[in-house]
């Protein structure tokens, strides 16, 4: 057993149901966000664009892979489909804007959205670890495989 395998079999046998709200109100807030982005455009660009190794080509590329990132992960970790993969995909993001982004105001800054960044960050990294839960399509996936329709022989 490789060393995923075996994080996600902890992950499955040590989850209970009340961590599924926080997964689901995560997914929601990074949809919410990934929303924001899209109805601000300026504003994704002008924090990308704050990036010290963000060219001016690579802002266009950075700032709608944080829109895509946010808006498609985020209702992927809200619903609970492929929660660890979506929760890897927002991992860099979210690093971005701790590292380059949200620390050169600080944490006590009355704008900073730092503290938030980095809460954000901690939960990505543990449904990354943790996985999507009782509550989610993959666990409804795996416990309903039977009732899902299979090819007939002559298809």
């Amino acid at each position: 057993m490789n060393f995923v395998q075996r994080i996600e079999k902890w992950g499955d046998a040590h989850h209970p149901k009340w961590i599924d709200i926080i997964r689901i109100a995560l997914g929601g807030i990074l949809v919410i966000r990934g929303f924001q982005y899209i109805n601000n455009m300026t504003e994704i660009t002008n924090l990308v664009g704050k990036a010290p190794f963000v060219n001016l080509f690579s802002v266009s590329f950075v700032s709608h892979y944080v829109i895509f990132a946010h808006l498609i992960g985020g209702a992927l970790v809200m619903t609970g489909l492929l929660t660890r993969m979506a929760a890897v995909v927002q991992v860099p993001v979210l690093l971005g804007a701790v590292i380059f982004i949200n620390s050169s105001g600080g944490l006590f800054h009355s704008d900073s959205e730092l503290w938030f960044s980095v809460l954000i960050l901690i939960l990505l990294v543990f449904f990354a670890v943790e996985g999507s839960g009782p509550i989610s399509i993959d666990e409804w996936m795996k416990t309903h495989n039977d009732e899902r329709p299979h090819k007939h022989k002559w298809e």
